[in-house]
């Protein structure tokens, strides 16, 4: 069991200003804010299975637009969910929902936010979800920078 650790927060959103408002707001309530422009630029997808298997969680809480240059954020909860995380708060995000879009996020669990949203919204979310994390649980430690993996450095992920 681990000392009493920040709530841990995974953002994927390709749009620079959303992307950087989610983490300073959130930010500002305490929270660890992890950010990425796609999925392919987080630790977690180079890895074929996630540190949820092996006791520690990569994150308490992973919010990711469905919409983004190479991942889709559908595709990306899919691949976690078969590499064995256990995160249990997901939530995705868009601004052209799909009727089988959000059917399969529904079927996935995830909360859904439709853009452009309140963020007031996702932070009362984001507290609800809090209430059921255990603060003693054992976050795993491959987040300690958002490089971004050189084999993607050279696109421009800029909209």
């Amino acid at each position: 069991m681990g000392a009493e650790s920040k709530l841990r927060v995974l953002i994927f959103e390709d749009n620079n200003f959303v992307r950087g408002a989610l983490k300073d707001f959130l930010g500002e309530f305490g929270y660890e804010v992890f950010t990425f422009e796609d999925p392919v630029a987080s630790p977690l997808y180079k890895k074929s299975f996630c540190d949820c298997r092996s006791g520690k969680t990569c994150a308490d809480i992973i919010i990711s637009d469905v919409n983004m240059p190479f991942v889709n954020g559908l595709d990306f909860i899919k691949a976690q969910i078969q590499k064995g995380c256990k995160v249990k708060s997901r939530a995705l995000m868009s601004g052209d929902w799909t009727h089988t879009n959000l059917q399969i996020a529904q079927n996935l669990g995830c909360r859904i936010f439709t853009k452009p949203f309140d963020i007031i919204e996702i932070v009362r979310w984001i507290e609800d979800c809090q209430k059921r994390v255990d603060s003693f649980r054992e976050l795993s430690d491959g987040f300690g920078t958002e490089e971004v993996p050189s084999d993607i450095a050279m696109y421009n992920f800029d909209v």
